[in-house]
């Protein structure tokens, strides 16, 4: 287990543009999760969201360990279980529960609740500080998300938002305690990814098989939207958001998540000729400045004692100043 005060250091030496560049990256992740609403309304066969979860996690998985070659040990195996499950098995079968018994986006409402928890348990597990902007942002950012989402009167159905609460609670639990293991020494990403799909499409291929077997025909279009959600909405997009916890703030990972459903509005948007009211262009507004609000910010430098002051640009700061008593140099 990485020592996670040399995690914590990494992340501060990070610069600003980077920490920038690396959260753009891993936003990518999110985004091509929203792409994935309309690849299954379009190309997939219909109903069938348990298939979707397992061929979308497992042959990726597969192919990864076929080409790293690199197994779990020791008690990576029972932690990536946990990972497995807790990121993709667990909770892509209790979110696709929700979305079937809660009309009009509600449980992506209670989705939006997911980055609170991160923040509790990145407090009490990681010793992450809960500042004021990270309140704010949690706030702003579940807003957000009941204005893009939310239409009409929906009626609730227990079952669906049991479903939805601990999804978020799995989501949120998978993210600190990915961040918290880290990756093991000597393990690259690419099989740290494979792990994980491996055992969150094992641990949803017997739902799948028993709730709604497999389909007895494949149209083109249905093998190239397998395809998609393997390659891109699983092995590459999960490699980057391991990436981005291992480099970024839980918090900050967390909230990169609520791209998803504004990803997957303006598709909408695109191509089925969905409409967007003022309302759900406001609410996208929302969850964009609670992600910037969420992303670390910069340290202050603060001059140490014995320190001499010096230009940034070397062109207008003269010669070199001489050691200083200390035997430090600038």
């Amino acid at each position: 287990m990485p020592d996670s005060g040399l995690r914590h250091g990494r992340q501060g030496g990070m610069s600003n543009g980077n920490r920038l560049l690396t959260a753009g990256v891993t936003a990518l992740a999110p985004a091509i999760w929203g792409s994935t609403y309309l690849v299954t309304t379009e190309w997939l066969p219909p109903d069938r969201p348990l298939l979707a979860t397992t061929v979308r996690a497992l042959p990726g998985g597969l192919i990864l360990l076929a080409l790293t070659r690199l197994p779990p040990t020791g008690a990576w195996w029972w932690r990536s279980l946990v990972l497995g499950t807790l990121n993709i098995g667990a909770f892509n079968f209790l979110l696709f529960v929700a979305a079937y018994r809660l009309p009009g986006g509600v449980a992506a409402m209670i989705m939006a609740g997911q980055p609170m928890i991160v923040m509790i348990l990145a407090a009490l597990l990681l010793g992450d500080r809960i500042r004021t902007r990270h309140v704010v942002a949690c706030l702003l950012g579940a807003g957000g998300v009941a204005m893009l989402v939310f239409r009409g009167t929906a009626a609730l159905n227990t079952v669906g938002v049991v479903a939805a609460l601990v999804a978020a609670a799995c989501m949120a639990v998978g993210l600190t305690l990915t961040k918290r293991w880290g990756r093991p020494e000597g393990v690259g990403l690419l099989p740290f990814t494979g792990w994980q799909l491996v055992t969150g499409g094992l641990v949803s291929l017997p739902a799948t098989l028993t709730l709604e077997g497999l389909p007895a025909v494949l149209t083109p279009s249905n093998i190239v939207g397998f395809a998609y959600l393997t390659t891109l909405g699983a092995v590459l997009s999960y490699a980057l958001w391991f990436r981005g916890i291992e480099k970024l703030p839980a918090l900050a990972v967390s909230f990169l998540a609520p791209g998803s459903p504004v990803v997957a509005a303006i598709l909408g948007y695109l191509f089925l000729r969905q409409t967007l009211s003022a309302v759900q262009v406001v609410g996208a507004i929302a969850i964009v400045v609670a992600v910037l609000l969420a992303q670390p910010r910069p340290p202050r430098s603060r001059p140490r004692p014995g320190d001499c002051p010096v230009s940034a640009d070397p062109a207008v700061s003269g010669p070199a100043s001489p050691p200083s008593v200390s035997g430090r140099h600038r």
